[in-house]
């Protein structure tokens, strides 16, 4: 990093922008600033400071301080229970689309036949909108006509053809199984960049030393990729804490509320629950938007105290 050094003759830092080349640079930077602050900084204090009000219809607003978030976190069952959905997929979702898009690179990698086909077919699906996968998903999932009800009870399997989006048991899993269906692909574009980016001479080295390819894979390919496994982790890990898409067009957090993430829950008390209160889902939201810093902050600091080991 350049640092700047006082210049007494002209009392100002050498090398920082003369005067009259600020006026430009702040109408530059100005609708930008304007625009960020009216669509992010703005709604984020507006929910902070909801957060500490009892809502009421027509405009009263009764100050509770912190009694919202008491609540929440002492008789809200509910929302417990989208925190554990949540960490489910979260978790769950990341080891899926990352180690589905790696083992996809791979195949890639290893010049599977019809390598462009594949690449292309398992890439698609990640430009298609959540509406657009989750209706497709719906009705694979389909209990009466659904493509994998019907291909069970077509090869003699049909005591195991299920209402998988109607089942507690396994709606979380099944819109899980089409999270991991869309972002599998974009997984293996970064891996299969990443890949091709790795030295040639230390694969070399490792096929004159008659390495075979799994142990290639194993004890050569995969450390180098390790940065590029970090920085999906987190970032598949921060985007599925945030996820409604996908869940509110299959489910809209049911039955039962065993698909309810934090997301869902949140737009549910302020628009679907007809409470006209909305001071409650805020403070579901001013926490929620706390943990996920959180869990950032730490994610990033455990990383980098391992990259620090290592080297």
């Amino acid at each position: 990093m350049r640092l700047l050094n006082w210049d007494e003759k002209n009392e100002r830092f050498a090398g920082a922008p003369e005067p009259s080349a600020w006026k430009p640079i702040v109408l530059f930077i100005a609708p930008a600033l304007i625009i960020y602050a009216g669509f992010i900084v703005f709604p984020v204090v507006k929910t902070v400071y909801n957060s500490v009000f009892v809502m009421k219809p027509p405009n009263a607003m009764e100050f509770v301080g912190l009694g919202n978030y008491r609540a929440l976190l002492s008789h809200d069952d509910v929302f417990w229970k989208s925190m554990k959905n949540t960490a489910i997929f979260s978790v769950f979702g990341t080891i899926f689309d990352v180690t589905a898009g790696l083992i996809l690179a791979l195949c890639l990698f290893a010049k599977v036949p019809c390598a462009r086909l594949w690449r292309t077919v398992w890439f698609s699906p990640v430009l298609i909108s959540y509406v657009v996968v989750g209706i497709i998903w719906v009705w694979i999932y389909d209990n009466d006509w659904g493509a994998i009800n019907t291909v069970l009870r077509w090869i003699g399997l049909g005591q195991l053809a299920h209402p998988w989006l109607g089942d507690p048991n396994t709606a979380l899993w099944a819109v899980l199984a089409t999270q991991t269906w869309k972002w599998a692909g974009f997984n293996m574009i970064v891996f299969l960049a990443a890949l091709y980016a790795l030295p040639a001479d230390i694969l070399g080295a490792a096929e004159l030393d008659h390495c075979g390819w799994l142990a290639k894979v194993i004890y050569v390919i995969l450390p180098m990729l390790r940065p590029t496994t970090v920085s999906l982790v987190v970032l598949s890990f921060v985007g599925k804490m945030m996820v409604f898409d996908i869940v509110w067009v299959m489910t809209r957090g049911g039955p039962l509320w065993s698909t309810e993430t934090v997301s869902t829950y949140v737009y549910q008390r302020a628009f679907d629950w007809s409470t006209f209160d909305l001071g409650y889902p805020s403070a579901i939201a001013v926490l929620w938007f706390i943990l996920i810093l959180v869990f950032v902050a730490l994610l990033t600091t455990l990383f980098r105290e391992r990259e620090k080991l290592e080297y």
